[in-house]
């Protein structure tokens, strides 16, 4: 029997080095021993195509809308994002179309399936993404190390950081080093502004995913400030590393994390991830610290973002989509 083609519609290739690349590659590769996968910015490409499988509905819809017109018995697949599912399907005519037209719908965490409309969760499933597990270090007593990731833009909120590298002098023994490309160049004019004139803050810019996984495994903390997530990959990648994350209490957050995780702020509100901070800091060390107590909390979601678990989801909701569309 022939592999079909499985065309994956993804609006950022390598060149983006984000979230939505990361999912696409690593789809691609999952789904490869089963179907012969390609990976194209838009369909039509000019080559045969079996399946659709798109990530992002508003940035997809062209399309999504292009694959339905002309493969109407043909099954779509489509995969939201934070943009989509906090934004863009509220108010995007193309984007609540694709959703329409869509045979299966993704969201990346729990959370997510609450915030579509009830006509659309019956075909919507949660699918976790993974990371490969690293070796948790030994971390130093003498101070915390926190790192914040993600590309300077309004989504991932990096001035609530910056307010609270703000409320930290210098001497509190608290060094906090944020990744990341300047998507919008006024935000990266801050953070160098930043770094100048607060010692205990770097801005080391975007660094390749090694490098900033290395980062992550060496930190005793991952700090995650975004208004707006779909499912971050930085959090699932800090869980695998055996570092906790405090993160903003947002609904994509809270679909990683468990709603009762302790290490939530709430949105926007630098003063409390300050105190946070200042929290692990001071038990460092302690038989019972707070980093052994977010790391626990963890340990307990970890295994949601294991690998083998994704790839077998994934395949399995390809093949039970087909053999509905086919049946």
């Amino acid at each position: 029997m022939r592999r079909l083609h499985l065309c994956l519609v993804t609006p950022a290739l390598a060149d983006a080095n984000n979230g939505n690349w990361q999912t696409a590659k690593r789809w691609a590769h999952m789904l490869s021993e089963h179907y012969r996968v390609r990976l194209s910015h838009t369909w039509p490409d000019g080559q045969d195509t079996d399946v659709l499988l798109a990530l992002h509905a508003r940035k997809s819809a062209d399309s999504v809308l292009a694959w339905k017109q002309a493969h109407p018995d043909r099954l779509l697949v489509l995969a939201l994002t934070g943009t989509d599912l906090y934004r863009d399907i509220h108010d995007h005519i193309n984007a609540q179309r694709a959703l329409a037209l869509a045979d299966r719908l993704i969201v990346l965490q729990d959370q997510g399936l609450s915030v579509l409309p009830v006509h659309l969760q019956a075909k919507t499933r949660v699918l976790y993404q993974s990371s490969t597990p690293r070796k948790t270090l030994a971390k130093t007593s003498k101070h915390l190390r926190a790192v914040m990731v993600g590309h300077l833009r309004d989504e991932k909120w990096p001035q609530v950081l910056w307010q609270a590298v703000a409320h930290i002098a210098p001497d509190e023994g608290i060094l906090i080093d944020h990744m990341g490309e300047a998507l919008d160049p006024a935000l990266g004019q801050e953070a160098q502004r930043m770094a100048r004139h607060h010692p205990h803050y770097r801005w080391l810019g975007g660094l390749s995913f090694a490098a900033t996984r290395a980062h992550i495994q060496r930190a005793h903390v991952l700090v995650h400030t975004s208004r707006l997530e779909g499912g971050a990959h930085v959090i699932m990648e800090a869980v695998l590393s055996g570092t906790p994350v405090l993160a903003s209490r947002i609904s994509g957050n809270v679909g990683m994390l468990g709603v009762d995780y302790p290490g939530y702020f709430e949105p926007g509100d630098s003063s409390a991830l300050a105190h946070a901070l200042r929290m692990c800091l001071q038990t460092l060390g302690h038989p019972h610290s707070q980093i052994q107590h977010l790391q626990q909390a963890c340990q307990t979601r970890a295994p949601l973002f294991l690998p083998e678990r994704e790839k077998a989801n994934l395949l399995a909701l390809i093949h039970d989509s087909l053999s509905l569309a086919n049946g």
